[in-house]
């Protein structure tokens, strides 16, 4: 094995080592089963991601000249153990015992130019043991979607997987309609989720989930294993991350749609990018996702429904916090009665970001609040309100094109007021309070009109608005005069209400 690499098919080629170093796979055998991606027919290379190629070491010029046989699982590079994980969870609160990686293999974990150890994953690659009655195999559209979610995601400063190369695999799938089939490689701190503890937690192997937790805690937190109490700590830092990763999401408009435990990244990742979407109209029970019939994780709910699945994660540590589970039980029921503030005040740091508030005042909470009461009462667009207020911090006339997006402008115009006094009252200057605002409020998301139109060209073979929209978004806060029509709205018929999930 030192000179080649085996071919998935049988076959060898030239070397391409990424140094992997996997200590999942090194995990007791019922974590995880081994499994080989499916070979496809015609696998071609339709997106390649050279920037964080490079972040991962793999950025010679053989990773790109075999892209399409590496990224479809066609060939495996050297030192792959591929693997499908185990997990649970549960599905619109109802507990499902097995899932697991359905269609999704581990590859392997590489350690990057920033000393961070990173799984890489390849969706879409066929079945596994975990696959139920699944085919294992992913479409072209939702793997584009996640692509071009996650990274717009990444570049709007949420925490996110990231996606590394996706691959037409020549091959159709079989959902409402024959669809070109694809493969994501998703790039991931870890593929860990809530649902992962409670896989074992659900057959009272609490040794499987000590071994979770410590291997977690070593992956993630590691200065936490000199603490008194590791898992306590442990449960107390998921919940911070997740605290901090659902401000982020209220903060862009983004609704992640299918917020289950299995769907719940322990390293405070976003993760599983389904039925996701951003909204444009300002409205808190806004829901995407066509499965989500009764409004479970409407953009509102998501604060709530990080607690709850806090609350799945912290029953399956709870053996771990103290031999009198009742002790252990306190203790786990102050880290997420403690959510709710951290939340708040992520959220509220984020919020005065983009409104150019430099200073904190006692009222702000409700001074934002009511800003978005007048945004849901006037129809307005939940971006572009905050894209141009940046204008209006340092031009007057420059709100008209912000109350032009009211339909109750007269509720705007005291509030605006008001905000005109509050900003007053600080140091900063204009054109600096101008900038600030500009720095954290997108001109640029990924309008949900303007992706189904790029997938849906993809899907007839032509990727260009694909690769227009992801050029865009890697920049989502700088002015594009050619693309100024990317920041409007869509209109009334162009409105996308459903996204689906791509199984």
């Amino acid at each position: 094995m030192d000179e080649t690499a085996i071919n998935n098919n049988g076959g060898a080629g030239l070397r391409l080592d990424f140094r992997f170093d996997n200590t999942y796979r090194r995990l007791p055998e019922r974590f995880h089963a081994s499994v080989l991606p499916q070979p496809v027919s015609a696998p071609r290379l339709i997106a390649f991601n050279h920037a964080l190629a490079d972040s991962l070491r793999l950025d010679g010029p053989g990773v790109l000249a075999d892209g399409a046989a590496l990224f479809s699982g066609n060939r495996l590079p050297y030192g792959a153990e591929p693997i499908a994980a185990a997990y649970a969870g549960h599905q619109f609160g109802r507990f499902v015992p097995q899932l697991g990686d359905g269609r999704a293999i581990l590859l392997g974990e590489v350690i990057d130019r920033h000393d961070r150890r990173q799984d890489i994953q390849l969706k879409g690659s066929g079945r596994t043991p975990f696959s139920r009655r699944g085919d294992g195999r992913a479409a072209v559209g939702p793997v584009l979607r996640e692509y071009l979610v996650s990274e717009a995601m990444q570049a709007l400063g949420v925490p996110t997987t990231r996606a590394l190369a996706a691959v037409a695999t020549g091959e159709p799938v079989y959902r409402e309609t024959v669809l070109p089939g694809a493969v994501l490689t998703r790039v991931a701190a870890s593929h860990i989720r809530v649902g992962t503890f409670q896989f074992f937690a659900a057959r009272g192997d609490v040794e499987a989930v000590r071994c979770l937790a410590d291997y977690a805690i070593a992956r993630h937190d590691p200065a936490l294993a000199a603490q008194p109490q590791p898992y306590l700590a442990f449960l107390t830092a998921v919940a911070q991350r997740q605290a901090r990763l659902i401000a982020g999401w209220m903060h862009v408009g983004f609704i992640h749609g299918v917020m289950n435990t299995d769907n719940m990244a322990i390293s405070g990742e976003t993760i599983d990018y389904g039925p996701c979407a951003f909204m444009d109209m300002y409205d808190p029970a806004t829901v995407f996702s066509s499965i989500d019939h009764g409004g479970r994780y409407a953009f509102a709910n998501q604060p709530a429904i990080a607690v709850w699945n806090l609350c799945r994660l912290a029953e399956c540590l709870l053996p771990l916090l103290d031999p009198d589970r009742e002790v252990g039980s306190n203790q786990a029921t102050a880290v997420l009665e403690a959510f709710p503030y951290q939340f708040e005040a992520f959220w509220l740091e984020g919020m005065r970001q983009k409104l150019g508030l430099a200073t904190a005042e006692a009222d702000d909470s409700t001074f934002i609040r009511e800003l978005l009461d007048v945004m849901h009462r006037g129809g307005a667009d939940y971006t572009l309100t905050f894209r141009r207020l940046s204008d209006a911090a340092e031009d007057d006339c420059a709100a008209d094109r912000v109350r032009a997006l009211f339909s109750l402008p007269h509720d705007f115009d005291q509030w605006v007021d008001r905000w005109r006094q509050r900003t007053a009252r600080e140091p900063r200057h204009p054109g600096e309070r101008a900038a600030a605002m500009r720095a954290v409020n997108p001109a640029f998301i990924p309008r949900n009109h303007r992706v189904e139109a790029a997938l849906s060209a993809a899907i007839d073979g032509d990727l260009q608005p694909f690769e227009t929209l992801r050029t865009l978004l890697q920049r989502p806060f700088e002015d594009n005069s050619a693309l100024a029509h990317y920041a409007e709205p869509p209109a009334a018929t162009d409105r996308v209400y459903q996204t689906f999930c791509g199984t």
